[in-house]
This record gives C-alpha cells, sequence and structure tokens, in this order.
C-alpha cells in the first residue's frame, strides 16, 4: 500500500469529511451506479452513447 494513502486516511481519521461532503459524495455515486444500471439493462439512450472513430493511420 502506498505510504500517501496512509497519511490520507489518517487525515481522515482526525478531520472527518463534513455531512455535506459525504451526502455530495453519495449523491455522485448513486448517480454513476443509476447510469450504469440503465446502460447494463439497455435503457440507456443511443443518442446519449459516444461512438469510436476509425483510427487514421499516421504517415
Amino acid at each position: 500500500m502506498n505510504p500517501l494513502w496512509l497519511m490520507r486516511m489518517a487525515k481522515w481519521a482526525h478531520r472527518p469529511p463534513s455531512l455535506r461532503q459525504v451526502k455530495i459524495g453519495a449523491a455522485v455515486l448513486a448517480a454513476v451506479l443509476a447510469i450504469w444500471g440503465l446502460e447494463a439493462a439497455g435503457l440507456w439512450p443511443d443518442w446519449a452513447t459516444v461512438e469510436r472513430q476509425p483510427r487514421v493511420p499516421r504517415l
């Protein structure tokens, strides 16, 4: 484990995030999971899907 992660975990243990920050993080996580679930279920609209362009070989 990276020592920087240990320092960050110690910082969070001494000064935990505020309730507002926890709510924002939970809302972002819920939005990501909802989008992932819609896409996995096949309910995500085609217009919201990015299509990859074919690579053009460099000369």
